[in-house]
């Protein structure tokens, strides 16, 4: 069984996985989604839920429903994706980010050599 934040709706998480299959490639353009029924049952939440999670993505252009056949990477997803992702970030995640940064009093160099194995 899956572990849910509850910080956000399922569906913003399930929709973030699918997200990070299609920016690794695990899922590349032109490929068939795993159906609406199967994650469903594989993480245990209503198909519903599932839809809701396909569907912003079919919004965003990123995946196309084939009647009959089921959801597909869309031409182009990459770009768009990572287009879509980065001003999300810029927009939502950066400014909690930066000012927790400026709070802490961190410098450039302090947070580059805080990734760096020792």
């Amino acid at each position: 069984m899956a572990h849910w934040s509850d910080t956000q709706p399922i569906f913003l998480q399930i929709r973030q996985q699918l997200i990070e299959m299609i920016l690794t490639g695990a899922v590349p353009e032109g490929e068939a989604l795993p159906s609406v029924r199967q994650i469903a049952t594989d993480l245990s939440v209503n198909p519903l839920t599932v839809t809701k999670a396909y569907q912003s993505l079919v919004d965003l252009d990123v995946i196309e429903k084939k009647r009959g056949l089921g959801m597909y990477v869309a031409t182009a997803a990459r770009p768009k994706l990572l287009a879509h992702e980065r001003e999300r970030f810029l927009a939502e995640d950066w400014p909690r980010i930066r000012a927790q940064i400026q709070a802490l009093g961190l410098d450039l160099k302090t947070l580059l050599d805080a990734g760096e194995p020792k």
